[in-house]
């Protein structure tokens, strides 16, 4: 695209491969999952470049910095050049507690034993 143009903010979440789809990247939008330098943001709201682009996925949330505008979708390589990430780096894993473990054979467990076990689990 031409520089200091635009293009629309659930199109370039599509492209850059960030949503699968584009009528993800639009429910996205719609959901107010999607804020364009710290506003939420409409499906056919334009980004610029420069513009801090913050999605929030079902696990993630991720803060894009665009870079440079594309329209139609473009392959990984290319896509990651279309943005600088700014996302925070995730807090490192808490080591997991021990699982109960049941010897193979062991017959179904006794109701004691089953509260035992979800005790354990935390349910």
């Amino acid at each position: 695209m031409e520089p200091g143009g635009t293009t629309r903010v659930d199109s370039w979440i599509w492209a850059v491969r960030v949503a699968k789809t584009r009528s993800a990247a639009t429910a996205l939008c719609r959901a107010g999952h999607v804020q364009v330098n710290g506003e939420r943001a409409k499906a056919a709201q334009p980004v610029r470049i420069g513009d801090e682009v913050r999605v929030r996925g079902p696990e993630t949330e991720r803060t894009l910095r665009v870079a440079r505008l594309v329209a139609k979708r473009v392959g990984a390589v290319v896509a990651a050049e279309c943005f600088e990430d700014l996302t925070p780096p995730p807090p490192p894993r808490e080591e997991v507690a021990a699982t109960a473990h049941r010897d193979r054979g062991a017959g179904r467990p006794t109701k004691r034993e089953r509260r035992d076990l979800e005790k354990l689990r935390g349910r």
